[in-house]
């Protein structure tokens, strides 16, 4: 479909057939469906929010009218489900149109979920929830969709040949994607606190093994508090969830007290290599600092 001409930089959109997956030879058209035919994905994990960004995106609608045509499938109680296309439809209802460009297409469920992540992960700007949602569904219609591979364990339970799969296919490695996912056991308040930067990532991901109470004593406590746990404070707090000392009590303690920093030293090779012989191996050299450190420790103690 052709750009009309005027269009801003900002408002062009990719081929379709790259955005969506649709090969020409799939015979895919681009039909007017009325808005009201139109009803959101099932668990849609990506906000529509009325920000600046939507506003220009009305005004363009306005101008210009969708350019870029959204994606949707038939549904079995009528109308369409939207695949791709919700911000483009809520820009459209606002500007007071009644129709939007679609293609139809047919799609199994988890089809449907892998293409909508895949195009929505392509915007500049997504919240960590989303891609924790996004992530974690995709992650289970590959694994509905029978893939099968290395069945090592993760860090969220979830297969390595999954993971790398998604990981394949966006900016973020397999580590990174271990880590958004883990957002979603977080309690929604602590999840926007995520959202909103205020909770950093780091501290979000340890957090995040606290059960549902705990997580809810620990925003207790943040609030009367107005602190918001380091990096540190959380990684002491989940030490309290896996010793089953995670009170009020015990996380309070934790949060009125300064945070300490991480510190890390790095120690390099050329200047400790001639203290070691070459067959050592890098567990018999790190015990044997440690080791010496103690001692160096204890003759500073009793001088």
């Amino acid at each position: 479909m052709p750009v009309k001409k005027g269009i801003p930089e900002r408002v062009k959109h990719k081929k379709l057939d790259s955005l969506f997956c649709i090969e020409e030879e799939d015979g895919a058209q681009v039909q007017e469906i009325a808005l009201k035919e139109l009803h959101g994905f099932r668990g849609h994990p990506f906000k529509v929010l009325d920000d600046e960004k939507m506003e220009l995106m009305i005004e363009s609608v306005r101008e210009n009218g969708i350019i870029h045509p959204g994606l949707a499938r038939p549904r079995d109680s009528g109308g369409y489900e939207l695949i791709s296309g919700h911000r483009r439809k809520h820009a459209a209802e606002s500007a007071g149109l009644e129709t939007m460009p679609v293609v139809i297409k047919e799609l199994t469920d988890d089809e449907a979920i892998i293409v909508m992540v895949d195009a929505n992960l392509q915007r500049e700007e997504i919240l960590p929830s989303e891609k924790a949602f996004a992530y974690k569904m995709k992650l289970e219609a590959l694994k509905h969709q029978g893939i099968t591979g290395d069945s090592t364990s993760r860090q969220v339970g979830e297969k390595s040949w999954s993971v790398s799969q998604v990981s394949k296919e966006c900016s973020d490695s397999e580590r990174q994607i271990q880590r958004y996912i883990r957002l979603t056991e977080l309690i929604p308040d602590l999840l926007e606190l995520t959202d909103l930067k205020k909770l950093k990532l780091n501290p979000a991901v340890e957090l995040s093994y606290l059960n549902e109470e705990e997580q809810k004593a620990l925003l207790e406590e943040m609030e009367a508090e107005d602190i918001i746990p380091s990096l540190y404070q959380a990684k002491q707090i989940k030490r309290l969830s896996n010793d089953g000392m995670c009170t009020k009590e015990a996380i309070h303690a934790i949060l009125v007290v300064a945070p300490e920093k991480d510190r890390r030293v790095t120690i390099k090779q050329e200047k400790i290599k001639k203290f070691f012989s070459a067959d050592m191996s890098d567990k018999e050299i790190e015990d044997t600092i440690y080791r010496v450190l103690e001692e160096w420790y204890l003759s500073q103690k009793g001088a």
